[in-house]
């Protein structure tokens, strides 16, 4: 499918605010593939479609984890969670999307896994340094971004974690797992 098609089923699925979010990510992610290599193509198209179920019903979103037989875990954890696999089915499944370095960047952009790809690292940090998010340690993030992608990634769990210990909330354990993977990265 043509990615101006893309573009008009994604900004369908959500509401004005949600939509320019999307375009900062695919912003933010053009400029990091530039600057650490990766493939721009693909960080464009990930990007965009990295929040497609965003604003989907939450008894929708159950139902499709449900029914596909997504992870069950995800169940079990904050909500926020479940958007990025449903989001990846949806795209797979509504838009033949079968590249799977892209739908794993959507399915793992909120969570992280260990052995991320490039692709993952870049749409991940897209979308906690977009130029409309504003909260504290969001600078820090896009200074540490312009040197490492890992660094920048690990400071952006680290509030993420912080932020669910503050609220207590259960953390999903891949994005500890993410971290951790990463930390053994940077100093290797």
């Amino acid at each position: 499918m043509e990615l101006e098609k893309l573009r008009e089923a994604t900004r369908s699925q959500m509401p004005e605010k949600r939509w320019k979010h999307t375009l900062g990510v695919v912003e933010s992610a053009i400029e990091l593939a530039k600057r650490y290599g990766g493939d721009v193509q693909k960080a464009e198209l990930a990007a965009l479609l990295h929040d497609y179920a965003k604003a989907w019903e939450i008894g929708r979103m159950e139902q499709i984890i449900r029914e596909q037989e997504l992870p069950p875990e995800l169940l079990v954890y904050d909500k926020e969670l479940w958007h990025a696999h449903v989001g990846a089915w949806a795209v797979q499944n509504e838009h033949g999307i079968d590249d799977e370095e892209v739908l794993d960047a959507i399915r793992y952009h909120t969570s992280g896994r260990v052995q991320m790809t490039m692709l993952d690292k870049i749409v991940c940090l897209a979308d906690y340094i977009e130029p409309g998010r504003d909260y504290p340690g969001v600078n820090k993030l896009r200074k540490l971004a312009e040197v490492s992608l890992e660094q920048a990634l690990v400071a952006g769990y680290d509030g993420t974690i912080e932020l669910l210990v503050e609220k207590g909330k259960l953390i999903f354990p891949l994005t500890v797992l993410s971290r951790n993977d990463l930390i053994r990265q940077i100093k290797s």
